[in-house]
């Protein structure tokens, strides 16, 4: 069965309207990556008052997700996004995972 999960990643601030144009111009071939990998339902929302950016996806049971830090366009697009969000010294963003309290079927 689809798994759904959720985590946090922090913007810098003053860059959400850069962040949202980077996204609405997100490379053809991450996407395409992304969902090979299993990932379907992906979205992505940013409480303005503190910056941070809340992701919920759906990912397969076969998922290969574990093999996105290894792709070069993932690690392009790392690159790519680093100047404007809390990252890791090999550009990956900073993740929290997010503990589901609630759901409403």
């Amino acid at each position: 069965m689809p798994e759904r999960i959720a985590f946090r990643m922090n913007l810098h601030p003053g860059q959400a309207a850069e962040y949202e144009k980077r996204h609405d111009e997100i490379f053809p071939e991450l996407v395409a990556l992304l969902k090979d990998v299993g990932i379907s339902d992906y979205s992505i929302w940013l409480d303005p008052e503190d910056h941070h950016l809340f992701a919920i996806l759906t990912r397969s049971d076969d998922h290969r997700m574990e093999e996105l830090p290894a792709q070069d366009v993932m690690k392009r697009w790392w690159k790519f996004m680093s100047d404007i969000m809390e990252g890791h010294v090999d550009n990956s963003p900073v993740v929290v995972p997010l503990k589901r309290v609630f759901q409403l079927d």
